[in-house]
């Protein structure tokens, strides 16, 4: 599998107050059935099972946190760094429409300055799946998984990131939801059968560990 990231254009975001003091931020967090400035494509039946999925795990227990922007080479939100909270993720025709909501903490604060100083921010979702190209076009499969929806000043540079991300690694997600990263370069051709073993017994050990 590998990490996607696609990102919403500033337009489709809008900030709202609800109360005294909590802020919001609302609009189109993701979208089906058209091709991305990606190269891809998110089959409508393929989004619907992982929003509905992403509500069930995420947003229903309120873990659906987010973070400011771009995070290192994971797909995984890391709570210490956390600066929203998705509150509303639901199908709209073929768009995702979102709702979130910014936190009291340190990177939430930086969110919460930068909106009100006026200054446009964008979303971008963090997801693992795999593709298939067809007529030019990479089709998101059906194991596409949705880890977090994360609020970016630039959301269009992410797109050599991304490239460079899905040349290099490879992800594997466990029956509970976490995530072992696996290199490919660590495996190689020219490695001896025993070498070969002691790779696989340490990656089958990392796996349990995740249990």
């Amino acid at each position: 599998m590998i990490l996607l990231r696609e990102s919403q254009e500033f337009g489709s975001i809008k900030l709202i107050t609800e109360g005294k003091n909590d802020l919001f931020i609302e609009g189109v967090f993701a979208q089906s059935e058209s091709k991305n400035r990606n190269g891809r494509m998110y089959p409508k039946s393929v989004m619907e099972s992982a929003v509905r999925e992403y509500v069930s795990e995420f947003v229903v227990p309120k873990r659906a946190i987010g973070e400011l922007s771009h995070p290192e080479n994971r797909p995984t939100p890391r709570p210490e760094l956390a600066s929203h909270l998705v509150t509303v993720f639901e199908m709209r025709g073929t768009d995702v429409h979102g709702k979130a909501k910014i936190l009291n903490t340190p990177q939430g604060q930086i969110v919460r300055g930068l909106l009100e100083g006026g200054v446009n921010l964008g979303v971008s979702t963090r997801a693992l799946g795999s593709v298939k190209e067809s007529q030019g076009v990479n089709i998101v499969q059906s194991d596409f998984k949705l880890f977090a929806v994360d609020v970016v000043s630039d959301p269009s540079g992410i797109d050599c990131w991304v490239n460079a991300v899905n040349e290099s690694t490879e992800w594997v997600v466990m029956g509970d939801g976490q995530v072992l990263e696996k290199y490919k370069a660590q495996l190689k051709s020219s490695m001896t059968e025993s070498h070969k073993m002691g790779l696989f017994a340490n990656f089958l050990s990392d796996i349990s560990k995740l249990r």
